[in-house]
C-alpha cells in the first residue's frame, strides 16, 4: 500500500461533545483523538453510554462537536457551512444504519440509485452502476423488490449497496448487525470485508464479536475516552 492509499480519511483531536440536560452537564465525547486512514476496517466498541454513535455522527456531520477539531476527507469541518456539510454527507460520506433506513415505496434499485440521483447523475449512468453494486452485495435478481418483500439481511445488504453506490471516501455502519441473526451477521459482514479490500473504507460502532473479530484495528472507548486502540493489522 503506497503513502497516497495511507492518506488520513479522519483526522479527530481533543473532539469533545457535551450535552445539557436538567441533571446538567454530560460529556459524550471528551477529548477523543483518533487517525484512520484509507483503507481501514475499524471498528469503535465499548458499552452503551460510552459515546460510540456520538463519534460515527460526529464523522458524518450529522452532529457538531462541542470542542476539538475534526477532519474528515481532508476538510476541517468547523469551517463548513450548512450547504457544504451536506454536500460532504452526499458526496464523500456512506451510511448503513442499524435500522436499515430504506425508503419503502422505492425497489432496491430504486433506492441504491436514490444517492446518485440527488447528485445530478444521468439516469442509465446511475442504473448501470446501482445494478452494479447490488450485484456485488448479492441482490442482482432483487433488483425490483421493495424493502417489505426483502428479508432483514438482505435489506442490510440494499443498505450497504446505497452507501457505496457513490464512491464515498468512507462508509460509517452504526450496529449494523445489531437487528441480524448471527448467519446472516457473518455474510453480510463477508461482502463488507470483500468491498474493504476492493479499497472502501469502513468505521464500525459495535457491540458485535464478530465485527470486533474482523476490524484492522479496534478502538475502545469508555465514558467518553479511548480507553485502547488494539492494532490487528
Amino acid at each position: 500500500m503506497t503513502d497516497d492509499d495511507r492518506r488520513l480519511v479522519v483526522e479527530a483531536r481533543g473532539v469533545e461533545r457535551h450535552y445539557t440536560t436538567k441533571a446538567g452537564t454530560v460529556r459524550a465525547l471528551d477529548g477523543v483523538d483518533l487517525a484512520v486512514a484509507a483503507g481501514e476496517f475499524l471498528a469503535i466498541a465499548g458499552p452503551s453510554g460510552s459515546g460510540k454513535s456520538t463519534l460515527l455522527n460526529l464523522i458524518g456531520a450529522l452532529d457538531t462537536p462541542t470542542g476539538g477539531r475534526l477532519v474528515v476527507d481532508g476538510h476541517d469541518l468547523s469551517t463548513l457551512d450548512q450547504k457544504a456539510l451536506a454536500l460532504l454527507r452526499r458526496d464523500r460520506i456512506g451510511f448503513v444504519f442499524q435500522a436499515y433506513n430504506l425508503v419503502p415505496v422505492l425497489t432496491a434499485l430504486e433506492n441504491v440509485e436514490y444517492v446518485m440521483m440527488l447528485q445530478g447523475r444521468p439516469e442509465a449512468a446511475r442504473r448501470q452502476r446501482a445494478l452494479e453494486v447490488l450485484a456485488t452485495v448479492g441482490l442482482g435478481d432483487h433488483a425490483d423488490r421493495r424493502p417489505a418483500s426483502l428479508s432483514g439481511g438482505q435489506q442490510q445488504r440494499v443498505a450497504v449497496a446505497r452507501a457505496i453506490a457513490a464512491e464515498p471516501a468512507l462508509v460509517l455502519a452504526d450496529e449494523p448487525t445489531a437487528n441480524l441473526d448471527s448467519h446472516t451477521g457473518s455474510a453480510l459482514l463477508d461482502t463488507m470485508e470483500a468491498l474493504n479490500r476492493a479499497g472502501t473504507t469502513f468505521i464500525f460502532s459495535t457491540h458485535d464479536p464478530q465485527v470486533m473479530a474482523r476490524a484492522s484495528r479496534l478502538v475502545h472507548l469508555r465514558d467518553g475516552r479511548v480507553e485502547a486502540i488494539e492494532d490487528r493489522r
